[in-house]
């Protein structure tokens, strides 16, 4: 599990357009890393909403989503909801699971693997500053703001 100050593994992954999107070429501003289970579903709507609204607020901030979902699947739900920040696919979780944000869960009494919704906020050095693991999709703009506000002070 990542800890505040732990270096922020690198990545290189598509966004929904098919772009390669690398960590290592945004550390001009602080990245809001936000891991989601799956594109279109309720929650994960609603915490990508939360986010969106929150950008005009986020000057020095650049908000990046990741799910396991294709580059496909995340465009279509760009679409609908004009998120304005890159979505990245992960397809077999590799970078889930660097992050320690991947792995065993219920559903309706069902067991199985998968992305836990988290949020992490890195430095532009590259650090991780803040992590908020199994983070409600309401509370993540929410703790966002607060964070940015304290760390702003």
């Amino acid at each position: 599990m990542l800890q505040v100050g732990d270096r922020a593994p690198a990545f290189t992954l598509l966004d929904q357009k098919g772009n390669k999107w690398r960590l290592t070429e945004h550390k001009k501003k602080r990245i809001a890393l936000f891991f989601y289970p799956k594109a279109g579903t309720g929650g994960c709507t609603e915490q990508a909403i939360g986010l969106r609204n929150l950008l005009p607020e986020l000057t020095n901030v650049t908000v990046v989503g990741i799910s396991a979902d294709s580059p496909a699947k995340q465009a279509a739900w760009d679409e609908k909801h004009g998120f304005q920040f890159p979505l990245l696919s992960d397809p077999e979780s590799k970078i889930a699971k660097k992050y320690g944000v991947f792995g065993p869960k219920k559903l309706y009494g069902r067991e199985y693997e998968g992305i836990t919704r988290s949020l992490f906020l890195i430095s532009a050095a590259g650090r991780v500053e803040r992590s908020w693991i199994k983070i409600s999709p309401k509370a993540t703009s929410i703790e966002l703001a607060s964070a940015l506000e304290r760390l702003n002070d």
